[in-house]
């Protein structure tokens, strides 16, 4: 009986030992599927990844490509539009050069024909002048003068209002020779004792006195005229040289304005 029960023992034993390694195989074999699944399973998810990354790659590659190509188009472009610009640069430098020189033309011409004409108005002036020179000053016969020749003295209170008036004498608009005629009848009335050369002299500041223009009565002033035919001639000289300068001046402002203004609106109309 013992014998039997050894035996079962043994033999229940050797079944254990066998289930185990039964078991340790199999386990080993199931962990070996495991890994070959894990590397399949790997080996998939990098060549999917790999596949991606190479279409990626390929539309980035592509992308690029365009948009070099777009900006070589663009550089084309720009360069046609340069090229077209300076083209229109040029006609219209073109263009205004010429307008400029056919103004700057005119304008020559018209400051040629003012001087032509304020020579012969300087010619005239001088002759005029040569002429007023050479003549006495003539006075208004209706007007009363003091005779020198009987002696008589004057009314104290007709002299005086001659005084006043000879000093608050003032020019008129185009009245220079009028003014020279009263300031000698006046002169000659009030200082009617006096020597020639002094009623000369004093008739001339007088003259002077009574010129309205602060800047014509400073320059004939300075003049330092003896009489009163030098101090007008003068006055006269100075009156006319300042007329033809002001007006070539205007003349010649007046045509680069002109020209000046049909140049930018022909510039605009090119544009």
């Amino acid at each position: 009986m013992k014998k039997s029960m050894e035996k079962g023992l043994e033999e229940m034993k050797d079944r254990m030992e066998k289930g185990q390694e039964e078991m340790k195989a199999r386990m080993e074999k199931g962990q070996e599927e495991m890994r070959k699944g894990q590397e399949e399973m790997k080996n998939q998810i990098q060549s999917h990844v790999e596949s991606k990354v190479g279409e990626i790659k390929d539309h980035v590659n592509s992308c690029i490509e365009k948009i070099e190509e777009d900006v070589q188009s663009v550089k084309r472009e720009i360069g046609e539009v340069k090229g077209e610009v300076e083209r229109k640069i040029e006609e219209v430098e073109d263009k205004v050069q010429g307008k400029i020189e056919e103004v700057e033309d005119k304008v020559q011409g018209k400051i040629e024909e003012v001087k032509e004409k304020v020579q012969v108005k300087i010619g005239d002036l001088e002759k005029r002048l040569s002429e007023l020179e050479d003549r006495p000053i003539n006075f208004d016969k209706s007007r009363p003068h003091v005779s020198q020749t009987n002696g008589q003295i004057p009314d104290i209170r007709r002299t005086n209002f001659y005084r006043t008036e000879l000093k608050t004498r003032r020019q008129k608009p185009g009245g220079l020779q009028v003014l020279a005629a009263d300031v000698e009848r006046l002169t000659s009335l009030v200082y009617a004792e006096c020597p020639q050369d002094v009623r000369d002299s004093l008739a001339a500041q007088y003259f002077v006195d009574a010129i309205r223009d602060e800047d014509t009565q400073h320059a004939t002033r300075l003049m330092d005229a003896k009489d009163l035919k030098s101090a007008l001639a003068y006055r006269m000289k100075y009156e006319a040289a300042k007329t033809v300068s002001k007006t070539s001046r205007n003349v010649r402002s007046i045509e680069v304005e002109d020209g000046t203004g049909k140049e930018k609106d022909e510039n605009s109309t090119v544009y």
